[in-house]
């Protein structure tokens, strides 16, 4: 939970607040915050007070996006920090098309887990 380099907050469309997910999922924000700790979650904190917030990306309605944790694991264990991942994520990659994390809510996570694992190579 770092404060989000200016290059990749740019490539970032949207955020959540901890409490806006909390809302969502019909949970307290303390299991939310859980679920960063757990790394099922990126939060980063941004902005004027420095919030913790989540790219809205990884949100797909009341849960967090199919295949996000298992990709955030694979990259965690290649060494990639928060802010890199990040960046991987939402980089367009044109043999997907689109960006990693597009792909992840578009049900296509078994390609981006295919390209996480390559970069271990």
């Amino acid at each position: 939970m770092t404060q989000i380099d200016a290059k990749i907050d740019a490539l970032i469309p949207a955020w959540l607040h901890l409490p806006d997910i909390a809302e969502k999922f019909d949970v307290e924000v303390t299991r939310v915050r859980q679920l960063v700790r757990d790394g099922q979650l990126i939060a980063v904190r941004r902005g004027e007070n420095r919030a913790l917030q989540v790219p809205a990306a990884f949100i797909d309605g009341d849960k967090v996006v199919k295949g996000l944790a298992g990709t955030l694991t694979l990259l965690r264990d290649d060494g990639y920090s928060d802010q890199e991942m990040l960046e991987w994520l939402f980089t367009a990659d044109p043999s997907l098309p689109g960006t990693p994390a597009q792909a992840l809510s578009e049900n296509r996570g078994t390609e981006v887990k295919r390209r996480a694992q390559a970069l271990a190579v």
